[in-house]
C-alpha cells in the first residue's frame, strides 16, 4: 500500500524551496515513509520571464509587482529569513532571474529515467538557483546538474527542446489551473487532500498520518476465536 503526494512547485519561487524542505522534515519522521511516493508537477509562475532577466531578483520583484524596490528589498528578506531557520541559505544578492520551463524540462526528463532520484535533481535545481547563483535556464548549468544524478549531459541538452516534456510540463500547468490551484507550493494526497503553501513541518506531518489513516485503516484484531455465524455458504 502506497501513499501518493503530488507537489506542484516552481523552481523560481523561495516558498517552493521552503515548502519541500519542511515536507521532506515531515516525511523523514512519518513511520510509513518509504511507502510515500512523490511526484514532482511543474507550475511557472511567470511564464513570460525571459531566459536571463537583466538585473537583480529585487529589480525583477520591484517590476514584476509593481511596488518600489524598498518594499522588494524587504520581501526579500522576510523569505531570506524564514528559509535560514530551516537551514537554507537564499543568497539573493548573486540570484539570478531566469526563465523556469528548461529546469522543468530537466525534473521530467529525471522522472521519465528509470533509477534517478527526481527529488535529488529539484534539490539540486533549488540549491543552484537561491544558493549558488546558477542561471537555471542555461543549458550548461541543467547539464551539469543531470550529470551528477546520473543523466546524460546529451540527454540532458535533447530534453531542453524535447516536444513530448514540453507537452508534460503544460499538462501540468493545465491540471494545476482545472483543481483551482492559483499559487505554489501545493501539495495534494491521495488526489483528495490538499495543503496549500510553505505550511510548518507540523502540519504536513499531521497531513501525512490523517491520510495514511484515512485510506489505510487498520483491520480489525479479534478478541476472541471465530464463534457460530452463517455466511453465502449456509450457517456453521
Amino acid at each position: 500500500m502506497t501513499l501518493r503526494v503530488d507537489i506542484w512547485s516552481d523552481i523560481a519561487c523561495p516558498w517552493c524551496y521552503l515548502g519541500r524542505r519542511r515536507f521532506d522534515a515531515a516525511l523523514a519522521q512519518f513511520g510509513h515513509r518509504d511507502d510515500v511516493r512523490v511526484t514532482w508537477r511543474s507550475y511557472q509562475l511567470d511564464p513570460d520571464l525571459p531566459e536571463r532577466y537583466d538585473g537583480s531578483e529585487v529589480d525583477y520583484l520591484a517590476a514584476a509587482k509593481g511596488i518600489s524596490p524598498d518594499q522588494a528589498r524587504t520581501a526579500s528578506e522576510t523569505v531570506i529569513a524564514q528559509a535560514a531557520a530551516d537551514g537554507l541559505d537564499y543568497r539573493y544578492d548573486r540570484l539570478v532571474p531566469a526563465n523556469s520551463l528548461r529546469a522543468h524540462l530537466l525534473i521530467h526528463l529525471a522522472a521519465a529515467t528509470p533509477g534517478i532520484d527526481v527529488g535529488a535533481v529539484v534539490e539540486d535545481l533549488f540549491a543552484g538557483h537561491f544558493t549558488r547563483g546558477e542561471t537555471i535556464s542555461d543549458p550548461d548549468v541543467l547539464a551539469a546538474i543531470g550529470v551528477r544524478h546520473g543523466l546524460p549531459a546529451e540527454a540532458v541538452r535533447a530534453a531542453l527542446t524535447d516536444p513530448a516534456l514540453a507537452a508534460r510540463v503544460r499538462g501540468d500547468i493545465q491540471t494545476a489551473r482545472s483543481i483551482g490551484i492559483t499559487a505554489v507550493p501545493f501539495f495534494v494526497l491521495e488526489d483528495t487532500y490538499a495543503v496549500a503553501g510553505a505550511q510548518p513541518t507540523a502540519v504536513f506531518a499531521r497531513a501525512l498520518e490523517q491520510v495514511w489513516s484515512e485510506s489505510h485503516p487498520t483491520p480489525l484484531i479479534s478478541v476472541e476465536q471465530s464463534g457460530p455465524a452463517c455466511g453465502p455458504q449456509g450457517c456453521t
